[in-house]
């Protein structure tokens, strides 16, 4: 199946400022980031993973998968999911295109810290790639204005279909 970069980028734009009521807001909880980039992805692909643990899905605060809201968690899966739902790689900056996500690290240990959505791909410079992202609500942000030690470019290049 194809991932819908177009939906996904219009549900980060319509939700980079506020909350979906239809999922808990993670903002007290360590960060809203990767639950707002799981919302977006899930808004292109259409499809979850509801495989206990190692899936990929949300369906309330406490019947969720960890990669649905962990930043590191979510990495995992994306790279090495084989059943249904998003399938994802990491790639130069220069390749990643909207609606993609780049995790970025911002030096406090070697695991990753922040999962913002890109919405303009620009030329692939940190300077011009432009993401949407929660817990540091931003719209249209540059990515070089993180103040991060790394980054993980992740592309989406696959939706596996349900089961």
């Amino acid at each position: 199946m194809e991932y819908d970069r177009v939906r996904a980028v219009a549900y980060a734009k319509r939700w980079a400022y506020r909350r979906n009521s239809k999922y808990y807001d993670f903002s007290n909880l360590g960060g809203n980031c990767t639950n707002f980039a799981s919302q977006c992805i899930y808004a292109g692909a259409g499809v979850m993973n509801y495989t206990p643990v190692y899936g990929w899905y949300y369906i309330s605060l406490n019947n969720r998968a960890p990669a649905w809201t962990g930043v590191n968690e979510l990495y995992n899966f994306l790279v090495n999911n084989k059943g249904p739902g998003p399938q994802g790689e990491v790639v130069p900056l220069r390749r990643i295109i909207i609606g993609d996500i780049v995790q970025l690290n911002f030096g406090t240990d070697d695991s990753f810290d922040h999962s913002p959505v890109v919405v303009d791909a620009g030329m692939g410079t940190p300077d011009t790639v432009l993401i949407a992202a929660n817990s540091y609500d931003a719209d249209c942000r540059q990515l070089s204005t993180y103040n991060y030690v790394a980054m993980r470019p992740i592309h989406i290049y696959n939706v596996n279909p349900p089961a």
